[in-house]
């Protein structure tokens, strides 16, 4: 058996991607959000799994995550859900997030010789982490949305003795720039087409 899950919120104005207000609006930053986690959910049921989860803070799920198992977030920091989720899991688990709508299926495998993957960001995140075997207190206590919230989840590893794979270096969305790049690298994807008819909106008005 194995898990693959995106972790995900819902796509409200003013719940996600607020740092993209200004130049857009924040009906516009929910639309964009939108787009980038249906893409990475797209990208997701092309990746072989037994199990696939949406790790989910809201009440509404999207319409693209139709047939995944949708398991609410618990209350806490983000490292306290992410250990959460990796305690309830017993198989080999790997975690995406929703800020990487260019992700492609082969960006993401299992662990093979290692004990865990790791995809680095280039803001000095990650946008993903998978284990072989689950253990939630390799990520508590992890400080999280900083720049150097990838070394210290690469050192919490190895202090557990455990050998990583690396997987490839993706560029996530926070800022308008960062957008604009991912659009440019990903025109094809739902999230471009989304950033391309807010900017035109913004154009003219």
């Amino acid at each position: 058996m194995t898990a693959i899950v995106v972790i995900a919120k819902e796509c409200l104005p003013g719940r996600v991607k607020t740092r993209l207000h200004p130049p857009l609006s924040l009906e516009q930053a929910a639309e964009l959000a939108a787009a980038s986690l249906d893409d990475t959910i797209e990208a997701v049921r092309s990746i072989p799994a037994d199990r696939r989860i949406l790790f989910f803070d809201g009440d509404m799920p999207p319409a693209s995550a139709d047939g995944f198992e949708i398991m609410p977030q618990p209350a806490g920091t983000l490292d306290e859900r992410l250990a959460a989720l990796f305690d309830a899991l017993d198989e080999p688990t790997v975690l995406v997030g929703m800020d990487t709508p260019q992700l492609r299926p082969g960006d993401v495998r299992w662990p093979d010789s290692g004990d865990v993957v790791f995809g680095p960001a280039l803001d000095g995140g990650y946008w993903a982490i998978g284990m072989r075997e689950p253990r939630g207190d390799l990520i508590l206590g992890v400080p999280m949305s900083r720049a150097e919230t990838g070394a210290h989840q690469l050192a919490a590893i190895a202090r557990a003795g455990l050998c990583v794979e690396l997987l490839p270096v993706l560029h996530d969305v926070d800022e308008i720039a960062d957008a604009e790049s991912v659009a440019a690298l990903a025109p094809h994807t739902r999230f471009a087409r989304a950033l391309a008819a807010a900017s035109s909106e913004g154009d003219a008005a």
